[in-house]
């Protein structure tokens, strides 16, 4: 099978031709993958910053936003038949450890992995090995790459906005920074399960018109002004803060824009994040970080997308053009989210 994979950090990936994945263990589940999420955690992968933390064998495959059909299983898989339409949580998780029985899949301390990012190789492939109980079963006349990016970038964005759905009661306000890839998720997750004011701030002009469309109430170029604009439009700063850039100081302007007793839920990742001790006592604010999504997450995310109250704006580009697609999403031209497509 055509498989991109990285050979050594800070270069482009390769397509190659690698031999299709094998049934492992009774509960593997072998998917033929019908679109995959390219996503920036790629484009860092891709420059090294994982390998401390995940340390894979080079050279590996990567993807970790999947979706497709069922194309083998292991002998104790009951949850799903060969044939079904399935979109995969990303981490696999043992389902035995405290976390996994606390239904904190993407905490697991026992037998978990991550394909694309661990040593176990992703979904830029035509084939992919997980497991039962990463599979989530889909209507089967979804289209795997319309709703692949939700396994990731809208099950984190989701994650944050359903924490925060206690203290979005109506008359509060939330800001979502960057309406991009997860961005554009979070703003249609807080409209469909909130009755909060959403405020989009964004450099793009584009990006804000599609807030526009898909339920923010109001925009805010990111011009240099925008903290000014935020305080004023929430009266002094938002209830709660939903940052998808996290870099380049924006982290703080993050914070700034936080109200009185508001929250400020960091999602992007890259800067470094800094505030007076005496910030936190007299402002009472609260930071709070996210990662990847439960499997719970993604199961309740798919009926709001098959519902029609979520929708995944992409970009398809064909297996053969994931450099493109990488290229492109680096260089800021994907408005929502790319997708690879075998």
């Amino acid at each position: 099978m055509k498989a991109v994979r990285v050979h050594d950090y800070k270069v482009d990936p390769s397509i190659d031709d690698i031999p299709e994945p094998e049934l492992q263990g009774p509960l593997d589940v072998i998917i033929k993958i019908g679109g995959a999420g390219v996503c920036r955690t790629d484009l860092h992968i891709i420059d090294g910053d994982w390998a401390a933390i995940q340390d894979p064998t080079l050279p590996y495959v990567i993807g970790h936003e999947n979706a497709g059909w069922v194309h083998a299983i292991g002998d104790a898989v009951t949850n799903v038949a060969v044939g079904d339409t399935v979109i995969l949580h990303p981490q696999p998780s043992c389902g035995l450890c405290l976390s996994c029985r606390a239904g904190r899949d993407m905490q697991c301390t026992g037998d978990a992995f991550f394909p694309g990012l661990s040593n176990n190789d992703g979904g830029m492939a035509e084939y992919l090995r997980t497991t039962a109980r990463a599979c989530v079963k889909l209507n089967a006349d979804t289209n795997p790459a319309d709703v692949a990016a939700l396994a990731d970038a809208g099950i984190t964005a989701y994650h944050a906005v359903r924490k925060a759905v206690p203290m979005l009661w109506p008359g509060t306000s939330a800001v979502v920074i960057g309406a991009g890839g997860l961005g554009h998720i979070g703003v249609q997750a807080l409209a469909a399960l909130t009755a909060t004011k959403i405020i989009v701030v964004d450099k793009n002009p584009d990006a804000l018109e599609l807030a526009k469309q898909i339920g923010a109430d109001e925009t805010v170029v990111a011009d240099g002004n925008q903290v000014g604009e935020v305080q004023e439009l929430t009266g002094g700063g938002a209830t709660v803060v939903f940052d998808f850039v996290a870099e380049q100081g924006v982290e703080l302007e993050a914070w700034q824009m936080t109200g009185p007793a508001g929250y400020q839920f960091v999602l992007g990742y890259g800067g470094q994040f800094q505030a007076p001790t005496l910030d936190f006592v007299a402002g009472e604010k609260n930071v709070i970080g996210n990662i990847v999504g439960t499997y719970n997450d993604l199961a309740e995310l798919m009926v709001l997308a098959q519902a029609g109250k979520v929708t995944l704006h992409t970009k398809q580009y064909a297996l053969d053009a994931a450099l493109d697609a990488l290229h492109d999403l680096d260089a800021g031209k994907v408005r929502g989210r790319a997708i690879l497509v075998p």
